[in-house]
């Protein structure tokens, strides 16, 4: 998509003009991403075909086992399933080769999820990317006060610092865990600050159905229930049990979303060698097939519900049985799983700034852009944890979620593309002066200059002198300087008065009808 010209700039009004310091990209600023890049295929026809029968043969053979949810189990088994109860509340259930694929031709190969602000509105699907922050650490880390559980004033401020920067698309959803709220009432919080602090599009709670429903609901306060009836407006976030499981209130949630016409993402969370195999083929045709049944679930309750497909995965350090992310093999996986995303015409999530990092240092970035590339390469149109992961996702950073939110605006730049032109090919720029003149003058040069590479906000370019002489101060405390600065001069977005207390209105009424609870 090009550039959208003099639109809003996120949270400040119109774009400002350039001041002169680093990290401005006006010209990269957009919604979402087109990507004018080609993805990049590593597997023939003949390896993607077994694991694609590898998944049929999981589905048919093995089965999926559901938990708690009847109805969920009787949509399946009035659709072809082969369902096995295995107790009152579980039941397995097999389908026949072609079944799953045939129930997921009603999903839209690309649908649009609309933000209150429609300058924010974003495209998922296609040839589309959208960038969206890190979700679910119950701590929070900077290099000022260290590692410690997530509070509700720390939520608010990820929101406020996504929405503060044009290289996010998507305000998330359980950016971290605000662990002073009761846990029944904190998603109330939650999807308020996207809503009162962004103007992106932004992820629902899926923890309980009762949950998914508020969210949903909340939306009809924010949009008006016509819009939220015609629209795609809020997405829930769901996962698997692996291996092979899914229950109740994942299968409730996504049909909570679903009866509403809302979008919903799919994911295995997959751990080789704990919950998949260890060997990557298989956790991808594993990872396909829960993710498939997943999917399914949505199409039962509405066909032409909006769903993604999606993937986590995985590596494990065999010498301690530790998570590993950010490595080589998880990567490959995702440039196959994008190849199977595209067979089946979904949308598809996966991969992000992965690290196991316990500080924003060059192990934090250097495994963030392996897991980072994989999923820009494979096609992914939906990437969560784009920015802040660290600690295995035990810990959301201040100072990683500026350093990949500088990635991701790079990431910009690089998806573009090369454009050949008469213009770009720069012939003019040599012949005005000739041979053995330099180009910093020509008119070319004078052109281009402000717009020709990507400006970062916090890379150090000076000589090593320079650098010294200033204090000698290192990328991570460029970060820590910046996530202060930024969020100093946040300004909030405009909303109706009417609405904001409309929907203080109902947070305070929904949390008075609730005890607490703490689990």
């Amino acid at each position: 998509m090009s550039d959208t010209g003099p639109a809003l700039r996120r949270g400040r009004g119109r774009r400002q003009a350039r001041d002169g310091s680093p990290g401005q990209n006006p010209h990269l600023e957009r919604p979402y991403i087109t990507r004018a890049i080609p993805t990049y295929d590593i597997l023939g026809d003949e390896a993607l075909d077994r694991i694609d029968a590898t998944a049929d043969r999981i589905m048919a053979e093995i089965g999926i086992e559901f938990r708690d949810d009847p109805d969920t189990v009787e949509m399946f088994r009035r659709a072809g399933g082969e369902v096995t109860q295995l107790d009152p509340a579980r039941w397995t259930i097999k389908f026949a080769p072609g079944m799953i694929r045939e129930i997921l031709k009603t999903a839209p190969a690309q649908f649009t999820q609309h933000a209150r602000n429609p300058a924010n509105t974003v495209e998922i699907g296609g040839d589309n990317i959208v960038f969206a922050p890190s979700y679910g650490s119950p701590f929070v880390m900077d290099l000022d006060k260290g590692r410690r559980y997530g509070t509700l004033e720390d939520f608010q401020n990820f929101v406020k610092l996504g929405q503060a920067s044009p290289w996010l698309h998507h305000s998330g959803g359980t950016v971290c865990e605000p662990t002073d709220i009761p846990v029944n009432k904190r998603h109330l919080d939650m999807v308020y600050a996207h809503m009162r602090y962004s103007d992106r599009p932004f992820l629902g709670s899926i923890t309980a159905p009762e949950r998914a429903a508020d969210s949903v609901e909340m939306c009809r306060v924010l949009f008006g229930a016509d819009v939220v009836d015609r629209n795609c407006v809020i997405m829930g976030n769901f996962n698997t049990t692996s291996p092979l499981v899914i229950d109740g209130v994942t299968s409730q949630g996504i049909r909570e979303y679903a009866r509403a016409g809302q979008g919903s993402i799919h994911l295995p969370f997959l751990l080789g060698g704990a919950v998949s195999p260890l060997t990557m083929a298989g956790s991808v045709a594993q990872c396909l097939a829960e993710s498939m049944v997943s999917c399914a679930i949505a199409q039962l309750e509405r066909p032409g519900a909006p769903v993604v497909l999606a993937s986590f995965l995985s590596s494990m350090s065999l010498r301690s049985g530790s998570p590993t992310f950010g490595t080589a093999e998880p990567a490959l996986g995702s440039l196959v799983y994008g190849q199977l995303a595209r067979r089946l015409n979904l949308p598809l999530r996966c991969a992000g700034n992965f690290s196991t990092s316990k500080l924003p240092d060059a192990q934090a970035m250097q495994q963030s852009m392996m897991s980072m590339m994989s999923a820009v390469h494979c096609g992914a149109n939906f990437l969560l944890h784009s920015a802040g992961f660290l600690d295995g996702l035990l810990s959301m950073s201040y100072e990683k979620f500026m350093l990949d939110l500088d990635l991701c605006g790079a990431l910009h730049a690089y998806l573009d593309g090369v454009a050949v032109n008469e213009d770009t090919l720069g012939f003019d720029a040599l012949a005005e002066q000739g041979p053995g003149e330099h180009l910093f003058s020509t008119q070319h040069t004078m052109r281009h200059y402000k717009t020709a590479y990507y400006d970062s906000a916090l890379d150090d370019n000076q000589p090593w002198e320079t650098w010294d002489e200033q204090g000698a101060v290192d990328m991570a405390t460029r970060a820590n300087t910046r996530w202060k600065a930024q969020l100093a001069a946040y300004e909030m977005p405009p909303i109706d008065v009417a609405v904001d207390e409309a929907l203080k209105d109902f947070v305070a009424r929904r949390k008075a009808s609730l005890e607490d609870a703490w689990y």
